[in-house]
């Protein structure tokens, strides 16, 4: 079974594309073109389930018409419009420095460097613009955005799946 803290959404399924099965897929992370990973992991009524592709060609920066295995008419693919789609973590090639991409620390915890306690979860990260930002999830269920900068890291810790941050005063109230 795969477990939903294993993963992360790269993108969503959409409209059927042709009468042969292929779909158009939305991502936000090309690490299926990147990993050696020969299937994605779709989410079908709550469940994480792995779709194997027979073959994939980009459309756009952000789109791919996808054929999967066993999906053969334009009624099976529509069954699978608006999935969300996940990769592996433990798929995804480190970047050429070595380095994390943004998108496998959605999931981590973020901890206050001050008294240790955990502030919240990583639920997104927003590289829209030159000033990252870090969307959370806390502990008691509001949404807040952290600057993702190098001066308020004290440290990531991918093991335990933790990054620990100073946090300005005032900051997680606004």
């Amino acid at each position: 079974m795969i477990r939903r803290e294993d993963v992360y959404q790269i993108g969503r399924i959409g409209k059927p594309h042709g009468v042969k099965g292929e779909v158009l897929f939305h991502f936000s992370d090309d690490v299926f073109d990147r990993a050696e990973s020969e299937y994605l992991i779709l989410e079908v009524d709550g469940i994480l389930v792995p779709f194997y592709m027979e073959e994939y060609r980009f459309r756009s920066d952000e789109t791919a018409l996808v054929r999967f295995c066993d999906i053969t008419t334009q009624e099976q693919a529509r069954q699978l419009t608006g999935c969300d789609v996940y990769f592996l973590r433990s798929d995804v090639p480190a970047d050429d420095d070595g380095e994390m991409t943004w998108a496998q620390i959605v999931g981590f915890s973020v901890v206050n460097a001050a008294n240790g306690n955990v502030i919240g979860t990583i639920t997104a990260v927003d590289d829209s613009t030159i000033n990252i930002l870090f969307e959370i999830r806390t502990t008691d269920g509001r949404d807040v955005l952290l600057p993702a900068s190098e001066d308020l890291i004290e440290g990531v810790d991918s093991d335990s799946r933790t990054i620990t941050f100073t946090i300005p005063e005032g900051l997680l109230e606004l």
